[in-house]
């Protein structure tokens, strides 16, 4: 019993210490010069649309997908995430979603010319020639022509709804998705 009382004694101080450091009115977090880390919620959080595009570039669409998620959080249901949900969904081959957050967005904001491209793009996946080249034409008109993307996307589906075995003369050529500014382009 003698043995362990000097134990029970050193541990006892430590709890003491402990106690009194957390009841201290810089608490065990903070260091001496008066600055300490944030912990979760604290600081500013980057934008997760940025995030996501990041994702979306590096193929980590699960992952795009929750940024996008938290990014409605901070921004609501705009354009911007309905259009950024819509084509991460795409990417992970789930169309029917994929439609659905992009009419969504073009029903916020009928003058987004990517959520318009990027529609297309699904409807294209979907079949739905026809109606993808008047979507299509939809982005080609809102943008002014403006962009190469569109103006491609456009013309292929075109060709398709001329001659639906169309391929094109550059097997590899693709549709597109767009986003806000155009900087950055994804291939299909």
């Amino acid at each position: 019993m003698k043995v362990a009382q000097p134990a029970g004694r050193l541990l006892l101080g430590v709890c003491a210490l402990l106690v009194l450091a957390a009841c201290s009115s810089g608490g065990l977090n903070r260091s001496a010069g008066g600055v300490y880390a944030p912990g979760v919620g604290r600081g500013e959080d980057v934008d997760g649309l940025i995030v996501g595009h990041r994702l979306m570039e590096a193929g980590e669409y699960d992952l795009a997908l929750d940024a996008y998620t938290r990014a409605t959080l901070r921004h609501g249901f705009t354009v911007d995430t309905l259009s950024a949900l819509g084509s991460v969904n795409l990417r992970m081959g789930r169309l029917g979603q994929a439609e659905e957050w992009l009419r969504r967005a073009v029903d916020e904001d009928d003058s987004f010319a990517p959520a318009w491209n990027n529609l297309g793009v699904v409807l294209m996946e979907q079949g739905k020639i026809g109606e993808a080249s008047e979507v299509f034409r939809r982005a080609f008109a809102t943008d002014n022509g403006n962009s190469d993307q569109i103006r491609d996307n456009l013309r292929l589906a075109l060709a398709k709804l001329e001659d639906p075995f169309y391929t094109g003369v550059n097997d590899s050529q693709d549709f597109q998705l767009v986003r806000r500014g155009f900087d950055e382009v994804e291939p299909l």
